[in-house]
C-alpha cells in the first residue's frame, strides 16, 4: 500500500463562535520538543484582536443576564465534552513532551477543575454578596456583578493552566478574550472545538494564537476590554502593559498559580464588580 500524502492542517482562530482564518493571512508552525512538525497555527494581528473584542462584547449582556444556575450547568456541560475528548487531549499534551501518564493526569485534572468552577456559579452571590448592617430604617444589600469583557494572557501550561484561568472568567459572567499558549497552542484549539459544540453562546469566549509579544499590548491598550489577567505574561513586560491598562483604569490581575495545588476563590472574585442598594424597610 503506497504511504499518503501528509495532510498539514492549518488551524484557526475561534471568534464569536466561528473559525475564522487571520485576516493577515499569517500562520506559524507548532513542533514538538525535538523539532517534528505538528501542525500550522494562525498568527492572530491587532484586527483578529478587536473582532474578538467586539465579539466579547456583544456577547456580554446576554450572558451576563443569564441565571448563575443555567451558566453553571453550561459549564458542566462543557466538562462533559472535555471528558468525551479525553483521550485526544491526552495525545496533544503528549506532543508537548509529557509522559502519558503525566499527560492523562493533566486532563483528569482540568475536567474537575472546570467542573469545580461550575459549582461555584449560583453559590458567589451567597459567597461575594453581604447584607450589610446600617443605622436607620433601611436594608442594605451588596451584591456582585461582572466587569465586562476580560483580556486573558494564558499561561504555558497548554490545558490545565488554561482552563485556570478561564473557566472563573466565564463561570461570573464575563466574556472572555484569550490568547493561548504560544508554543503549546493545540489544547487551546481543541478546547475552543468544544466550546462551538457546546451550548455555550457564540463570543462568550474567543481564542486568539499567535505571538503574545504582539497581541498582548493591543488588548491591554483597548478602551473596551474592562479587565486583564497577565498571568502568561513574563515578568519583564508586565510594567508596559500594566502602563497600557491604566489609560481607561482596567482592573489588572496578575498571579503565579501552582497549577497542580486546588483552586481558591481568588480568581472567582477577581473580576467581579460590587453594586450596593439600599432599600427602605416596610415597603
Amino acid at each position: 500500500m503506497p504511504d499518503r500524502l501528509a495532510v498539514r492542517k492549518t488551524y484557526k482562530l475561534y471568534i464569536a463562535g466561528a473559525f475564522p482564518r487571520s485576516e493577515s493571512g499569517r500562520s506559524y508552525p507548532v513542533t514538538d520538543p525535538k523539532g517534528r512538525f505538528l501542525a500550522n497555527a494562525s498568527k492572530a494581528s491587532r484586527k483578529d484582536a478587536r473582532d474578538a473584542v467586539v465579539a466579547a462584547r456583544k456577547a456580554f449582556p446576554g450572558w451576563s443576564a443569564r441565571t448563575p444556575y443555567n451558566r453553571g450547568q453550561i459549564l458542566y456541560r462543557i466538562a462533559e465534552m472535555l471528558e468525551g475528548r479525553r483521550d485526544q487531549f491526552t495525545d496533544e499534551l503528549r506532543h508537548t513532551g509529557a509522559s502519558k501518564a503525566a499527560a492523562a493526569a493533566e486532563v483528569d485534572a482540568a475536567v474537575d477543575r472546570w467542573v469545580w468552577y461550575a459549582g461555584w456559579a449560583d453559590k458567589l452571590d451567597a459567597v461575594a454578596g453581604a447584607a450589610n448592617p446600617v443605622s436607620g430604617p433601611f436594608f442594605n444589600f451588596s451584591t456582585p456583578e461582572p466587569t465586562g469583557v476580560v483580556a486573558v494572557i494564558a499561561p504555558d501550561s497548554p490545558l490545565l493552566g488554561l482552563v485556570s484561568v478561564l473557566a472563573p472568567v466565564i463561570v461570573s459572567g464575563n466574556t472572555a478574550v484569550v490568547v493561548a499558549s504560544e508554543p503549546a497552542p493545540l489544547p487551546a484549539i481543541t478546547l475552543a472545538e468544544v466550546l462551538a459544540t457546546s451550548d455555550l453562546p457564540g463570543g462568550v469566549v474567543n481564542i486568539l494564537t499567535g505571538h503574545r509579544t504582539e497581541i498582548a499590548p493591543w488588548l491591554a491598550a483597548h478602551m473596551d476590554v474592562n479587565a486583564i489577567d497577565l498571568t502568561g505574561v513574563p515578568d519583564d513586560d508586565v510594567p508596559g502593559l500594566q502602563d497600557k491598562a491604566a489609560d481607561n483604569l482596567k482592573r489588572v490581575f496578575r498571579a503565579t498559580d501552582d497549577w497542580t495545588q486546588e483552586p481558591g476563590t481568588a480568581r472567582l472574585t477577581a473580576f467581579l464588580e460590587t453594586k450596593t442598594v439600599w432599600h427602605p424597610v416596610g415597603i
